[in-house]
């Protein structure tokens, strides 16, 4: 049978392709779940114009995206900690801390779009890659300091 997909599925297709697949699939799965409907040509015009409204507001949101990661390069974050002998850190800075240092400067960002390959542990300068869309990178320099 073949459908027209209204959903990204992974091993499958992307929005708006057309695909074949078996009879039970498409009837029990998909199109119950509002994932594709029946390739008709109604069907097909309908997906066509949701996937250029759809993409209108994907490169809108691009965009958006865009001007958050220009304002997060521009924008150094620095972290006081405590530290003991040494300069030995007690605990350890991770995403959250990072998220929280943002949010004091206006800037909103899930925690869990920071991407630290490890907590940070000692003081110094460090170079944070900030995940905030499919092609929107942002990198900040993250500078841990001691509190006094």
């Amino acid at each position: 049978m073949k459908v027209v997909l209204c959903e990204d599925i992974e091993h499958l297709g992307k929005y708006g392709d057309i695909v074949e697949v078996k009879d039970g699939y498409a009837r029990n799965y998909l199109i119950p779940r509002k994932y594709a409907y029946p390739a008709t040509e109604s069907a097909i015009q309908l997906v066509q114009q949701k996937a250029i409204a759809r993409a209108k507001e994907l490169e809108k949101q691009k965009q958006e995206l865009m001007a958050l990661a220009e304002q997060i390069n521009r924008t150094p974050i620095t972290i006081a900690v405590t530290v003991g002998a040494e300069d030995k850190m007690f605990g350890s800075v991770t995403a959250t801390d990072i998220a929280e240092a943002l949010a004091k400067q206006n800037i909103s960002v899930d925690h869990k779009k920071i991407r630290l390959p490890e907590p940070i542990r000692t003081l110094g300068n460090y170079t944070v890659q900030i995940k905030l869309g499919p092609e929107v990178v942002a990198e900040t320099v993250v500078q841990v300091v001691k509190s006094t």
